[in-house]
């Protein structure tokens, strides 16, 4: 999922360029997901209600959820270059916390990784 703290609109807009079929992003949350604070929006990634242990947010500025910055992999921000592969760097990460996510959970049926 896309949690965002821009409008739902512009999201969608977006979306429909990101996944335009509809199939690899489900469910996005907008800026009337988030809380707003002296003017900023903040993500409180604990609104998704999950545990927060096998939950990471790539952002490129920490400012969208500081009290949860351990869940934060910084990533720079997009400028809309179709050559930018800096998330396609991040998949042996994100395989690896996927890995011990699940090796954790192993005998407990908490390990799944949705």
């Amino acid at each position: 999922f896309i949690f965002t703290t821009v409008k739902q609109d512009y999201a969608e807009k977006v979306l429909d360029v990101l996944d335009p079929k509809k199939k690899l992003i489900r469910h996005c949350l907008s800026q009337r997901d988030c809380l707003c604070a002296r003017g900023c929006y903040w993500k409180d990634l604990t609104c998704l209600g999950r545990d927060l242990a096998k939950t990471v947010a790539l952002d490129h500025t920490i400012q969208g959820f500081p009290a949860q910055a351990a869940n934060w992999i910084p990533v720079p921000r997009w400028w809309g270059d179709p050559r930018d592969e800096e998330l396609l760097r991040l998949t042996p990460l994100l395989g690896q916390l996927g890995r011990v996510v699940r090796t954790r959970g192993l005998g407990t049926g908490r390990g799944r990784v949705p």
